[in-house]
């Protein structure tokens, strides 16, 4: 079964049989359908049914030319209600399964950024018609998550945050000089780190490290879609998947001037959610790629 059906709102699915009945009511009542020709033999599908506003799973595989569809992976989805950036990003196959990532460099992460693809019809589609190794392209994120809790806080002064929000932007113009090559801003970047560690060194001997640290994004486990976060709710609202009526937080969250919706099973969530409160947990991102721009 695969591990985040209990972040939309399955979490009593245990068999296959149970699995298969899900299966057949996406095949019998989807809520779109999405179709491109492979060969004269072959139709790839994603077939999706929303099972709550935004939230669902989606079923890809094969029609013959029989006209029998052959099942080669399903996902759940959740899905974001705003751009999160518009970057150069790169499209690739996985290896094991019939599923695709992007991968993009955002400037406020400083890292590469890795995303399941929701929306793979479109990819291939534009394929067909021009081949592009990166585009600059809209993207949406969204997390799905299946463990998390409610941290307070940090007690910030007016002065504080516009302080914050005016080194972040330095922060950001250096790291975009040192990818374009420039070695004052490499050198001011590497002296800023060496200055922040021993700060946070210094403080953590008598300070918990959650009232230091405001936000945090950081990759975890073998998975390369994975993250752990630390991030400010910006709004949270309360939301049924309509099959199961299980209960499920759609959280809005802002981590690392990152803007993504997140969802989580009301029962893994430890504590009450409130705007002005941190999300701390892991998520497995996804994005939506807005291929219409290219």
């Amino acid at each position: 079964m695969h591990s985040y059906l209990r972040a939309i709102g399955f979490s009593n699915v245990r068999s296959r049989s149970d699995l298969d009945k899900i299966i057949g009511t996406i095949m019998n009542e989807p809520t779109n359908k999405t179709t491109t020709k492979v060969n004269d033999k072959v139709i790839l599908t994603e077939i999706t049914k929303n099972f709550s506003e935004r939230m669902g799973i989606t079923i890809r595989g094969e029609y013959d030319e029989f006209g029998f569809f052959h099942l080669e992976h399903y996902f759940p989805h959740f899905c974001g209600q705003m751009v999160t950036a518009k970057e150069d990003v790169v499209v690739n196959k996985k290896v094991d399964t019939d599923s695709y990532t992007g991968m993009c460099d955002d400037i406020r992460l400083g890292v590469s950024l890795i995303f399941y693809l929701q929306n793979v019809i479109d990819y291939i589609e534009k394929k067909k018609v021009k081949d592009f190794p990166s585009i600059i392209v809209p993207v949406t994120l969204s997390g799905l998550s299946i463990e998390g809790k409610i941290l307070l806080p940090l007690d910030k002064t007016e002065k504080q945050i516009r302080n914050n929000k005016a080194d972040t932007k330095y922060r950001n113009n250096l790291i975009a000089e040192a990818k374009k090559g420039n070695q004052d801003a490499i050198d001011s970047l590497t002296i800023d780190d060496i200055d922040l560690y021993a700060l946070i060194s210094k403080r953590a001997k008598h300070e918990d490290i959650y009232s230091i640290v405001d936000t945090s994004f950081v990759p975890y486990g073998a998975e390369s879609d994975n993250y752990s976060i630390l991030g400010t709710i910006l709004d949270s609202k309360l939301i049924n998947n309509e099959f199961t009526k299980e209960s499920i937080y759609d959280l809005l969250i802002e981590c690392n001037d990152l803007i993504l919706n997140i969802c989580i099973n009301k029962e893994d969530l430890l504590g009450e959610p409130s705007v002005g409160r941190r999300f701390k947990g892991n998520i497995w991102m996804q994005g939506f790629i807005d291929f219409s721009e290219v």
